[in-house]
């Protein structure tokens, strides 16, 4: 019985040092909103300032789809940016407009806020 209990033992202690989930450097292979929800609420909610497809209007909102701080953030991130949005004072506003928590929509759930996420980074190039 001892033996079978340490064959047991061992058994569980290589399977646990050669997998268990550590960091394998790789980022999430997709977000969890649903792109096509988002991109309904991305038209209209976003759209006026960061045009139909993301690629920014001038002197309103950045274009998404080459956008190195959209590209460097989590999804979390983006969501908590949203939720926020970017005052006019902010040091990192290069627009000099203002980007109204939830986008000026705060009927937005984070669930909507997912799904427009998901669907910004289909944008990205």
């Amino acid at each position: 019985m001892k033996g079978w209990f340490l064959v047991l033992f061992l058994f569980a202690f290589i399977l646990a040092a050669c997998g268990g989930g550590g960091d394998t450097g790789k980022q999430p292979a997709a977000s969890r909103g649903d792109p096509q929800k988002g991109a309904e609420l991305f038209t209209v909610t976003c759209a006026a300032c960061h045009g139909p497809k993301g690629e920014g209007v001038q002197g309103l909102g950045k274009d998404m789809t080459t956008s190195a701080f959209i590209a460097s953030q989590t999804d979390e991130q983006l969501l908590e940016f949203i939720k926020k949005g970017r005052d006019i004072n902010d040091p990192a506003n290069t627009t000099g407009v203002a980007m109204p928590p939830f986008g000026g929509n705060p009927a937005l759930t984070d669930e909507d806020l997912f799904n427009i996420i998901a669907y910004i980074r289909t944008l990205q190039k």
